[in-house]
């Protein structure tokens, strides 16, 4: 007998209508050998860039950065951004962050969630409801219950990046690309019941690495909103600056998306994870401590000059970056501590001309707001057009300074497999010694030992950073976790298969992409 399949879920119910999976399978049949050739594009120049190539302003494309052109005009619910709020897709954060006090809040499929099946539907229909205006939770545990409040943020989602897949929806036998899945779920249900709130299908979107790439998602707009009979450039979409590529090529993304754009995001820590992959065998670029890897020097302060400059000139938002930092309870020396760590961060992107910046905590959102209420009275500061600032293709590259501490390989090792060993069981958003903690950050984690690892690279007290070094370190860290937290709940935890992976990743002689493409192969099916 064969046995039957499992009844579907409330989610796949209300997500999965037959509708929705028309026309996702029309978008992955129209789009997906698109992003199969700029997948295959991005392998072929990062092959370039392992044979001493470097990014550069493209000549071909010189007359788009000289011309004067400006993107469409923003939505009146856009104009001001000055706190955006992120984190993942579960009913409870979704509530809390509408609720926040931010002007946005972007709702993540992908650095923030880890892409199991039941939370990526889950997290749809947990957004279904939150346009709809009918989310709620209520807490067995506490008793609370979590209801929308009259005034909320603006709605943002970021879907998952042209680089990762979605095995459970299969198009002529093949998994969709997760992004397309991503996207077109939400906009179908969405799109029209956003739009009839006075606001749009707004997106974020990641990890691009060239302006062919925001092209191809210029397209899937203009489709979608034909095929769904939404007015043209309705759909809205932010580009996270977080590839060291895309730094050179903003004004061309700009440029592909004008009718849709409406700005470009500092995404830092997917950006010092680029460079950090662009330059992976070049042995005069290795980091420094991550700690000491700041905005304020070298490649960071370069590329955050260059997108407010470059937005600016064309009309969009220039976005600030995360601050990671948690409110501290019971501690009030280091709660203020952390306070004063973001005040500094927000008054430099304040003064510096952005339009807004990202917190990953609603405790967060008045410090930001203060912070920006103080410096920019209007709601942003597209008029400051920072013709001061000139960035050329050196700067882009430099190198900050620093040093490589135990320290620091360390805290890799033991924040990179904690994160990873949640990442597992379904938790990609996790608050690890005051800061919060997605895959981004757990990205420079494990390139960082990579990179030093394969440079044989020296740490401050003389010691060469070799395989039996990180072996004994990542005992000591892995034993110090299990006392931290329990041997119960260490030992029936994912950390023998998350320190499993993770070995493999920092000791396999060649780079691995990204962590999450041999993670999802771990995921429950």
């Amino acid at each position: 007998m064969t046995p039957k399949p499992p009844s579907p879920t409330v989610s796949e119910r209300v997500v999965l209508t037959s509708g929705c999976l028309a026309f996702v399978h029309d978008l992955v049949r129209r789009f997906g050998p698109r992003v199969t050739e700029l997948l295959a594009a991005r392998s072929a120049m990062q092959a370039r860039y392992d044979a001493g190539y470097r990014p550069r302003f493209l000549p071909e494309t010189e007359s788009i950065r000289e011309s004067a052109w400006r993107v469409a005009p923003l939505p009146a619910d856009l104009a001001d951004r000055r706190v955006e709020i992120t984190g993942p897709v579960d009913r409870k954060m979704i509530i809390n962050a509408l609720n926040s006090g931010a002007s946005v809040f972007m709702a993540d499929f992908e650095d923030s969630t880890s892409p199991t099946w039941v939370n990526v539907l889950d997290g749809q229909a947990n957004l279904i409801d939150a346009v709809r205006g009918t989310i709620a939770y209520d807490d067995a545990d506490t008793g609370k219950s979590y209801r929308l409040g009259a005034k909320l943020a603006v709605l943002m989602v970021r879907p998952r990046g042209w680089h990762l897949l979605e095995r459970h929806v299969e198009v002529d036998g093949r998994p969709a690309p997760a992004a397309l899945v991503d996207f077109g779920i939400f906009v179908f249900h969405n799109g029209e019941a956003l739009l009839a709130k006075g606001t749009g299908p707004y997106f974020y979107l990641p990890k691009m690495q060239s302006h062919l790439e925001a092209r191809l998602w210029n397209e899937v707009f203009f489709h979608a909103e034909r095929e769904l009979g939404l007015p043209q450039g309705s759909i809205k979409a932010t580009v996270l600056i977080e590839t060291l590529p895309a730094a050179f090529e903003m004004d061309e993304i700009l440029w592909e998306l004008r009718d849709h754009a409406a700005g470009l995001n500092c995404g830092r820590w997917d950006y010092i994870f680029s460079f950090i992959k662009v330059h992976r065998n070049d042995a005069g670029a290795v980091l420094p401590d991550r700690a000491q890897i700041t905005m304020d020097q070298g490649f960071l302060r370069a590329y955050a000059q260059l997108l407010i400059k470059t937005c600016h000139r064309r009309g969009a938002h220039a976005m600030g970056g995360m601050a990671a930092q948690i409110p501290i309870k019971g501690d009030a020396a280091a709660n203020d501590a952390a306070i004063a760590k973001v005040v500094a961060d927000k008054r430099r992107e304040a003064g510096d001309g952005h339009d807004g910046t990202w917190v990953a905590h609603p405790g967060l959102v008045p410090v930001a707001a203060g912070v920006f209420d103080q410096a920019m009275p209007g709601p942003n500061q597209l008029a400051r057009l920072r013709e001061d600032v000139s960035v050329a293709a050196v700067d882009l590259l430099a190198v900050p300074r620093g040093t490589r501490t135990e320290a620091g390989l360390r805290w890799n090792l033991r924040v990179g497999v904690q994160y990873l060993e949640a990442w597992l069981r379904g938790v990609g958003c996790v608050p690890l010694y005051n800061l919060m903690e997605d895959a981004a950050t757990a990205e420079i984690s494990r390139t960082q030992i990579w990179q030093w690892l394969h440079h044989k690279v020296a740490l401050d007290d003389g010691r060469v950073v070799d395989a039996g070094l990180v072996r004994a370190l990542l005992a000591s860290e892995m034993e110090a976790v299990r006392a931290e937290i329990g041997p119960a709940r260490f030992d029936g935890g994912r950390f023998k298969d998350a320190v499993s992976l993770f070995e493999r990743l920092i000791f396999s002689p060649t780079f691995e992409e990204f962590l999450t493409l041999p993670a999802y192969d771990l995921l429950p099916a």
